[in-house]
C-alpha cells in the first residue's frame, strides 16, 4: 500500500459529516440544577432566563454634571442650584422652572429635569450655575430599562455563562441560576508502552500524557471527570473497565487502540457492548477516530499521538459535549481570521490539515502566519510553540508564500 493510499485513502468521512453524524445521536441532558452565581461559571443555562426588573431601574444620569430642564434655557443661561444627587443618595425634591440640581454619573434623575449638561459646559458663581451649551431634552441620561426591560428575555436556555452572563444575571439581582447538571467524562489511556509520569521509563516505554491535556480542559468545563488511568492491552481488562466506566460516566473517552495494530482491541470491544457509528475520519492530524455508544454512556475513542489526540478533541469531542450538556452548536458559524502566509506550506490533498502555526501582525496591520517546521502527530512541542491552526480543506494542496489562508486562533476555541 503506498504511502498516498495510507494517509488518504478513500472512504474518509469528511470532518463536518463526521460531527453532523455525531450531534445527530446525541440527546442532551435534562437534569438541572441550582447553583449560586460565584459557581455558575462555564455551566449551562438550563432555562430561559426572563428579568423580573428594568435595568437601570430609574432613569439615572450617563456623566457628571447638572440636572436641569431643557425648555428653561430658551429664556436664560443661568439657573439656581438647589440640591445635588449623587448615585445612590436621590434628590428628594422637585426642579421647577429656573433651577437644577447638581448630579453625579449613575445618580437617579430629580423628578421635573429632562435633561443632563456636562460639567465642562458649566460656569459656578455661588450657588448660580451658567449654561455655556444647551442640551437639548433627553440628554445625557440613560433611561430605565436600557440594558434591559421588566419581562424581557436576558439569556437563552442552553447559554454557556461567562464573565459577562455573571455579571448580567446579577445586574437583575438573582444570586442563583438554574443550570444544567454537569456532564461526568470518564478518560483512560491504553497501552502497554506507557508509564505514568514520575514513574521509571522502561525500554520502549513512553510516558502517558494525554490525560492531563483532555482532564484540563474538561476540567475547565466544568465537568466531573473520572480517569480510569491506563489500561493495558489485554482484551479482558479493557473490557471490565468499559463496563464500569459505562455505569458511572455519559462519555467515556480513551486514547490510543484505535487504529489497525494487532493489540488495538478498543473498536473490538466497543463493537461487542455496544455500537460502532463510524470510524477514521478525513482530518489530519488524527485519521483513526472512533465513534459509537455503549449501553448507556458515549463513546470516543482518539488516536495515541498527543497532538492527534489533542485535534480530534477539540474537532469532535468538543461539539459532542457541549451538545450534550445542553448548548447550541452552529456548524455554520466557525470563527477564523484570514492571515496571508510567511512560508510555503506543503500539504497533499485527502485530509482537512490542522497545521500548528503561529501568527502575527505587521506594521501595516498585514495577518502572516507561518507553520511549525514540524508537523508530526508525535510532536506537542508543534502546539505549544504555537498560537492557530493553519486551516487547510480537505481537498486543498500546496499554499504558496503571500497566499491568503484561513486560521483558527487558540483563543477562539472554546
Amino acid at each position: 500500500m503506498s504511502t498516498l493510499e495510507h494517509c488518504d485513502a478513500p472512504g474518509l468521512m469528511p470532518l463536518k459529516s463526521a460531527v453532523q453524524n455525531i450531534l445527530s445521536q446525541v440527546t442532551a441532558v435534562s437534569e438541572s440544577e441550582v447553583v449560586s452565581l460565584a459557581l455558575a461559571h462555564q455551566r449551562v443555562l438550563a432555562t430561559d432566563l426572563i428579568s423580573n426588573m428594568n435595568v437601570p431601574p430609574a432613569d439615572n444620569s450617563a456623566m457628571d454634571g447638572y440636572a436641569l430642564r431643557a425648555s428653561d434655557l430658551k429664556h436664560t443661561s443661568t439657573l439656581q442650584l438647589i440640591g445635588t444627587a449623587l448615585a445612590g443618595q436621590p434628590f428628594t425634591g422637585q426642579i421647577e422652572q429656573g433651577e437644577c440640581v447638581r448630579i453625579m454619573t449613575g445618580a437617579v434623575i430629580p423628578q421635573g429635569a429632562d435633561a443632563v449638561v456636562m460639567q465642562e459646559n458649566t460656569q459656578i458663581n455661588n450657588d448660580m450655575v451658567s449654561v455655556t451649551h444647551v442640551p437639548q431634552s433627553g440628554h445625557n441620561i440613560r433611561p430605565a430599562g436600557n440594558d434591559i426591560r421588566l419581562g424581557e428575555r436576558v439569556l437563552a436556555k442552553g447559554m454557556c455563562l461567562g464573565p459577562a452572563e455573571l455579571a448580567l444575571i446579577a445586574s437583575i439581582g438573582q444570586a442563583d441560576v438554574k443550570v444544567i447538571r454537569p456532564l461526568t467524562v470518564g478518560i483512560m489511556a491504553t497501552g502497554d508502552e506507557l508509564t505514568p509520569p514520575g514513574q521509571p521509563l522502561k525500554t520502549g516505554a513512553i510516558y502517558e500524557s494525554n490525560s492531563y491535556a483532555l482532564a484540563a480542559q474538561l476540567q475547565s468545563m466544568k465537568m466531573k471527570v473520572l480517569n480510569y488511568g491506563i489500561v493495558a492491552d489485554d482484551k479482558t481488562v479493557l473490557r471490565r473497565m468499559f463496563v464500569q466506566a459505562d455505569k458511572e460516566c455519559d462519555v467515556i473517552i480513551s486514547c490510543g487502540g484505535v487504529s489497525v495494530g494487532e493489540a488495538d482491541f478498543v473498536k473490538e470491544i466497543l463493537a461487542e457492548l455496544g455500537q460502532i457509528n463510524f470510524w477514521k475520519v478525513a482530518i489530519k492530524p488524527g485519521k483513526p477516530f472512533a465513534f459509537g455508544q455503549l449501553n448507556k454512556a458515549y463513546f470516543c475513542g482518539l488516536p495515541g499521538n498527543p497532538v492527534s489526540s489533542f485535534v480530534t478533541f477539540e474537532q469532535l469531542v468538543l461539539p459532542l459535549l457541549k451538545t450534550l450538556s445542553g448548548q447550541k452548536i452552529n456548524l455554520d458559524k466557525q470563527a477564523y481570521l484570514v492571515a496571508k502566509v510567511a512560508k510555503k506550506v506543503t500539504k497533499r490533498p485527502g485530509r482537512a490539515d490542522f497545521q500548528r502555526a503561529f501568527y502575527e501582525r505587521d506594521e501595516q496591520g498585514q495577518l502572516w502566519v507561518e507553520a511549525q517546521k514540524n508537523q508530526s502527530s508525535g510532536v506537542m512541542s508543534s502546539i505549544s510553540k504555537a498560537n492557530c491552526y493553519l486551516l487547510l480543506a480537505q481537498a486543498q494542496g500546496d499554499i504558496e508564500q503571500g497566499e491568503l489562508v484561513k486560521i483558527l486562533p487558540f483563543a477562539f476555541l472554546h
